[in-house]
């Protein structure tokens, strides 16, 4: 299942993005099923037993759909209440950083003021001239987490969607804390739904790509990632309580702005594309 939130005259509604005919649409769940919650959070904490309520009613009714084209789309958890990211959890990613490889995940935050969703755009505010796109899996817990084992930790993810760190590498990189330049407004693009965890096999092998325009920036798979899924959410685990809804962004691949010679920063007028394997195409525009 596709699920998202997106904007209505009444605020931000959950849904279920499906294709019928030959286009897509959504489903209001709440509509369909007054028991189901209008948010996503809500319906996350609600468990698996609200998951299969709504899997249910969409497939036993067609009417209350809304062409996807018709509304406009939130980032698929709009208020997380953690956004914990990965840094340099690529090899090819850390060789072109010039770093080692690190023996634990390097681990930053951003906030929920910088999320978008697909189609929105992203805002480069004059104080930077250094702004960069990485795209990222990014992995939405089910459940609440607390000293999981790796072997079990996929069991407590809803699922997976594209995420672009966008980050301003003048501001991240003017001390040896990255996250000044990682919290602008907007600068956490995610979507266009996060995909439940029934219809990802293996997190890890996931094909990855950045496009801007017709050029491929990065071009990957998951399956270098250094630190798996599984590890990510057994050694975050160890020290914090994950919750229904708390988002992992899980690193980037090489091919990174910044490491590019030019290096090769966003600007207005771009359209960044973020595509992953069976999660969907991720687009925003830049503006300035």
């Amino acid at each position: 299942m596709k699920l998202v939130s997106y904007q209505s005259p009444t605020g931000t509604r959950l849904g279920a993005l499906e294709q019928v005919g030959g286009q897509e649409v959504i489903a209001d769940l709440n509509q369909l099923d007054s028991r189901i919650p209008s948010t996503m959070i809500e319906f996350l904490q609600g468990g698996q037993e609200l998951r299969i309520l709504a899997d249910r009613v969409t497939k036993e009714t067609t009417s209350g759909r809304v062409n996807r084209n018709s509304v406009v789309l939130k980032a698929p958890v709009p208020n997380p209440g953690k956004i914990i990211c990965i840094g340099l959890n690529y090899r090819e990613h850390a060789a072109e950083a010039n770093v080692q490889i690190p023996d634990y995940p390097t681990i930053f935050a951003k906030y929920p003021n910088c999320l978008i969703g697909t189609k929105e755009p992203i805002v480069i505010p004059p104080v930077t001239k250094q702004v960069d796109y990485e795209g990222e899996l990014a992995v939405v817990m089910g459940r609440r987490a607390r000293n999981v084992v790796a072997d079990q930790a996929l069991t407590y993810v809803a699922g997976y969607a594209p995420f672009n760190d966008v980050s301003a590498r003048d501001y991240q990189f003017r001390t040896s804390q990255w996250t000044a330049g990682k919290i602008f407004d907007t600068f956490g693009p995610m979507g266009p739904a996060l995909v439940t965890a029934d219809d990802v096999p293996d997190p890890q092998n996931l094909d990855l790509r950045v496009t801007i325009g017709d050029e491929v920036l990065q071009d990957s798979n998951t399956r270098y990632m250094i630190f798996s899924v599984r590890h990510l959410l057994a050694y975050l685990s160890e020290f914090m309580t994950l919750e229904p809804g708390d988002i992992i962004a899980t690193g980037t691949p090489s091919g990174v702005g910044s490491r590019r010679t030019p290096p090769r920063f966003l600007k207005p007028g771009d359209s960044v594309r973020v595509e992953i394997e069976r999660l969907g195409i991720l687009e925003n525009p830049v503006s300035g």
